[in-house]
């Protein structure tokens, strides 16, 4: 594990190899939640097939823990449907990721915020 200074190995895990950080061509939807340049953000993008998704993808300004919470997401979200996707919590996000540090939960809630303006 890189000294990123991430308390969970899952979260050092996601961070370290994060499979689907970047844009998704031909993206059917994306949702986005804060702006590029002006503090934390998260895009997501959503491949559907009928209503399931077929394929996630993120963008993130590199925060460890964003990095992780989107390529948590992303992972999970894939072959669910999207009812299902919209059912991801902050707090389920965070738990399910070990636990995140005081004043890093933002970075769940950018995760799942954008995953619901991408599906719903």
């Amino acid at each position: 594990m890189r000294n990123t200074g991430v308390s969970s190995d899952t979260v050092a895990n996601l961070f370290n190899d994060p499979k689907t950080l970047g844009a998704l061509p031909d993206a059917d939807v994306t949702g986005q939640e804060g702006m590029p340049g002006e503090g934390p953000y998260m895009r997501m993008h959503l491949r559907l097939q009928g209503d399931r998704v077929l394929e996630a993808t993120f963008e993130t300004y590199g925060c460890p823990y964003c990095v992780a919470c989107g390529s948590f997401t992303t992972r999970w979200v894939t072959g669910r449907t999207v009812q299902q996707a919209l059912a991801l919590e902050p707090g389920d996000l965070a738990l399910l990721l070990g636990g995140l540090p005081l004043g890093k939960e933002h970075c769940a809630s950018l995760a799942v915020s954008s995953l619901r303006k991408a599906a719903g």
